[in-house]
C-alpha cells in the first residue's frame, strides 16, 4: 500500500465528531516526519464521501487554510455539523484523538 492509501485508511477511521492531526496520522502510518505529506495526500483526496479529510487539523487545532474542497470555512462548517466545538477559531482539545 502506498503512502497516500495508508493516509486514507487512517482518516477513514476517525470517528464522527472527532479530529486528528496531520502529525498523529504520520506517526500512525510509521512516518512521523511526514505530516506535510499527509496534508498533500488529503489535498488529493479521491473519495470525499468515504475519506473525511475535514476531520484533520493542525497540531494547534486550526482548520486548513487550503482545505481543498471549499476552503477553511467549509471545513469549519462540516466539523460544527458533527458537533465539534471551537474556541478562538481552534478545535477544542476535547475533540482530538491522539
Amino acid at each position: 500500500m502506498n503512502f497516500f492509501n495508508k493516509v486514507y485508511e487512517v482518516v477513514k477511521q476517525i470517528p464522527y465528531g472527532k479530529v486528528m492531526t496531520y502529525g498523529t496520522i504520520a506517526k500512525i502510518i510509521g512516518n512521523p516526519n511526514m505530516s506535510r505529506q499527509v496534508g498533500w495526500a488529503l489535498h488529493s483526496n479521491p473519495d470525499l464521501e468515504n475519506i473525511p479529510c475535514h476531520r484533520v487539523v493542525d497540531r494547534y487545532g486550526n482548520p486548513s487554510k487550503a482545505f481543498a474542497f471549499g476552503g477553511e470555512n467549509r471545513q469549519i462548517e462540516l466539523l460544527k455539523r458533527e458537533g465539534v466545538e471551537f474556541y478562538q477559531g481552534k478545535v477544542k482539545r476535547d475533540f482530538f484523538i491522539y
